[in-house]
């Protein structure tokens, strides 16, 4: 797994690319955890990412759930396969996915 921060004021976007699975998710979370108190908005552009696995999926729902109603936490082009996962998984309808 490969990631790529750009801040932009209090707003951070990270361009994951590869797998997020149990040996990757923890980095994904720790970069979460690390840049979440400076930041209101963080998104994930999944477009890259070629699996998830469940440790994956546990990172997007624990950052969904700390954003609460004070931050907001987006989840940018989902690759195909990250699509199927949240829609077969019900996370679909509970995360803001956008497709641009």
């Amino acid at each position: 797994m490969k990631i790529v921060e750009k801040l932009t004021n209090h707003d951070l976007e990270l361009f994951v690319s590869g797998r997020i699975d149990t040996v990757t998710a923890p980095e994904l979370e720790a970069k979460i955890k690390e840049k979440f108190p400076s930041c209101l908005e963080i998104s994930l552009d999944l477009s890259a990412v070629e699996y998830i696995s469940s440790a994956g999926l546990r990172v997007v729902l624990a950052a969904y759930k700390a954003a609460g109603k004070t931050k907001r936490f987006i989840i940018k082009n989902p690759s195909p396969f990250c699509m199927q996962v949240f829609e077969a998984t019900g996370m679909a309808p509970l995360l803001n996915i956008v497709n641009s």
